[in-house]
């Protein structure tokens, strides 16, 4: 598994970029050497050239077979094939012309890929390297010769294809270079943010597993004081009051239980593949037994072959969570869409309470953070928490008309967990 997770590195790509700009400028200082040798353009030291092209092949071709094994690619590695371009260059020009050579503008093509895509140390030894070989160049060279007719000429072309090479490489590959490394950042960013989020999931799981467990025995006493005290009272407002409370306590332990099924199926992985239309109908149903006092118009808005998916557990639960976030800020006349079309399934919710506030709508939606005077602002976070691990999103707007518009997107299929 190790080989696909370097392919993708910003480093591996960027010598991979490097390798086929190598094998561009070698054919293009073959192709000119060769030109130059056929037509006997310029008396140069053959040999010597084409040794240096002979290493710059041998070069290109160990880079690629490189790149296919599964060792990782460092920036120091990087920096030391593009010193190894510099450095075949440097030989190139030293054998046509040193400084006097219009490729010698060259050197700023290496120059600029460091500095877009390497730390400031190795664009500074980099620089140093171009230098040094520029000023020798200006020194100690071998002269290039040629007959006096095409020495102008040459030198104009030669200039402007050294121009339009380098122009080239700069703004196709050097950009190509720098939208890796700003994926490879973003794509960070995001890793780094589902950290954070999965760390303060398992911080309020942590707390929710302890309750739960410390809750089971007060439930218990207090089942039993309540039927010890209905059965020694006959008073029947304070029997009406003590069934009350015994149908509470009896939600409370039935909560409790649905919580460690849940879990349990989430371990077995027992999650049956259901059309969305009854998932979504037995929610609703679900719902509406825990908030008799709230009205709701569903409609339907999909059209063709109904989508299918898995729905773990704790989806079911982010839905009930948006649709009693809806209820809180008003339950009458709520609307429930339900539409689908190639790639997602989208659900949607609309209250008429008192819709988003612009001040706080950045805040809503993490931890800790809500906007009602009862609660402990944990409920839109999971239920965010648990779409994302679906593959799907949640997002609030302000609905033009009034009112609050909750978009649940989830993949066609959708089942927990996408990201493993």
């Amino acid at each position: 598994m190790l080989a696909p997770v370097q392919l993708l590195s910003a480093t591996r790509q960027n010598l991979w970029r490097l390798t086929v700009i190598r094998t561009l400028v070698l054919a293009a200082q073959a192709g000119s050497v060769g030109i130059a040798y056929l037509f006997d353009l310029l008396p140069l030291p053959w040999l010597p050239l084409a040794v240096t092209l002979g290493v710059s092949m041998v070069l290109c071709v160990m880079t690629a077979i490189r790149l296919r094994t599964s060792w990782p690619v460092t920036e120091l590695e990087y920096a030391v094939q593009l010193a190894l371009d510099m450095l075949i260059h440097s030989v190139l020009l030293y054998f046509s012309g040193g400084s006097t050579n219009p490729f010698v503008s060259y050197y700023l093509v290496p120059l600029t890929i460091a500095a877009v895509t390497l730390p400031w140390l190795y664009s500074l030894m980099l620089s140093g390297l171009a230098l040094v070989s520029y000023t020798l160049l200006l020194v100690q060279f071998y002269p290039m010769g040629t007959f006096p007719i095409a020495r102008e000429n040459m030198q104009i072309y030669g200039m402007w294809l050294s121009f339009a090479l380098a122009a080239a490489v700069i703004t196709f590959f050097a950009a190509k270079m720098a939208e890796e490394l700003r994926r490879q950042e973003q794509l960070r960013a995001e890793r780094r943010e589902e950290g954070l989020r999965d760390q303060q999931l398992l911080a309020v799981a942590t707390q929710a597993a302890g309750a739960a467990h410390e809750l089971g025995t007060p439930l218990a006493t207090m089942s039993v004081l309540i039927k010890e005290m209905r059965q020694d009272h006959s008073d029947p407002l304070l029997q009406e009051d003590l069934g009350v409370l015994q149908e509470q306590v009896q939600q409370c332990k039935q909560t409790l239980q649905q919580l460690v099924r849940a879990a349990e199926a989430n371990r077995r992985l027992v999650i049956d593949e259901q059309d969305v239309t009854d998932w979504l109908d037995q929610a609703l149903n679900r719902w509406h037994l825990m908030r008799p006092e709230a009205s709701y118009r569903f409609q339907r808005l999909g059209q063709g072959t109904v989508p299918s998916l898995a729905p773990p557990p704790d989806l079911t639960q982010a839905l009930l969570n948006l649709l009693n976030n809806a209820a809180d800020a008003c339950p009458e006349g709520l609307e429930v869409h339900l539409g689908w079309d190639a790639e997602e399934i989208c659900i949607s919710i609309r209250d008429h309470g008192a819709g988003v506030p612009p001040a706080i709508a950045e805040q809503i939606g993490k931890p800790f953070f809500t906007t009602k005077g009862k609660g402990f602002g944990l409920g839109l976070f999971l239920s965010k928490a648990s779409v994302t691990r679906a593959g799907g999103s949640v997002k609030l707007y302000s609905h033009e008309e009034g009112g609050t518009l909750t978009e649940l997107r989830l993949p066609r299929g959708a089942r927990g967990d996408k990201h493993e």
